[in-house]
């Protein structure tokens, strides 16, 4: 693939969702640096913008599930969305007591995270259709030379066509549901001619309602596409091992060091600073 994202390391892919979220707070900067301190060359994380149009790293649509706020985050400022504990209601594998209650744990901006690790590689996913946030989006990411570090995704077709016509060829896109509607025939059954889409990963849950519908063929269709196969959310080594197996290209999990350390060893060391712990 042409996009440095794909070119940086090679497959298999290990992809922190929301950073290393089973042992800090998701989507914040200490769950990216210990991600990358376990070495995941890619970072997973979502953004929304606040009512005084920042970008932030937040995957509900409101405050309430990860932090001591309450309410929508479009409808916050960005100094109100400061003031929250992003650390409040986390708990290491949803045990015990919540040991990053006022640590000063805070939900970051894009930019912040960008700055942050400025030679991280992320997949950045795109939770709110704004056309507001698309155009934020794309100046914070040529403003930071971050470009070619990214993966933008969404399950949303719009938004993901309006981001590939602001940034043309410039950034590696995800595949949507209308997109991944379109290949399901062809991947699931080989039905009909191969069609085309415009996106580079198909990012997909491990299971559909219940239904394992992953096979090493289904994966080979979506090869002969030119498509990468990105699996989530998977904290479990034997899942992990037996999704390598069937020659997936990219496993999403909460947990970095569980990923095999024989897949792990096929690509490079991550370059990002070893000691950061921020806030």
């Amino acid at each position: 693939m042409p996009f440095p994202f794909f070119q940086a390391f090679r497959p298999p892919r290990l992809f922190a969702h929301r950073g290393a979220s089973g042992y800090r707070p998701e989507n914040t900067l200490s769950a990216f640096a210990l991600a990358l301190r376990m070495e995941a060359p890619y970072l997973e994380l979502d953004v929304r913008m606040t009512r005084d149009g920042h970008l932030v790293v937040i995957h509900d649509r409101t405050v309430d599930r990860t932090t001591d706020g309450s309410g929508p985050v479009d409808r916050m400022t960005l100094e109100e969305i400061r003031r929250l504990d992003a650390g409040y209601r986390f708990r290491p594998e949803g045990r015990g007591d919540y040991p990053f209650r006022g640590k000063g744990i805070r939900i970051p901006t894009l930019k912040e995270v960008l700055e942050a690790f400025p030679e991280a590689f992320l997949n950045i996913e795109i939770k709110q259709d704004d056309p507001r946030l698309d155009e934020a989006l794309a100046e914070v990411l040529v403003t930071s030379h971050a470009l070619e570090r990214v993966l933008l995704a969404s399950a949303d077709g719009w938004i993901l066509k309006r981001i590939r016509e602001r940034l043309g060829g410039r950034v590696a896109t995800g595949i949507s549901r209308e997109e991944g509607l379109k290949l399901a025939p062809w991947i699931l059954f080989g039905r009909g001619d191969p069609p085309r889409v415009e996106g580079q990963a198909l990012q997909i849950p491990r299971t559909l309602k219940g239904w394992d519908f992953l096979t090493q063929e289904r994966v080979e269709r979506a090869h002969r596409l030119g498509i990468e196969v990105h699996v989530w959310t998977v904290n479990e080594p034997e899942e992990m091992e037996r999704l390598l197996e069937m020659g997936v290209d990219g496993i999403m999990t909460d947990y970095p060091d569980r990923f095999p350390q024989r897949a792990l060893d096929r690509s490079p060391p991550n370059p990002c600073m070893e000691d950061f712990d921020g806030r």
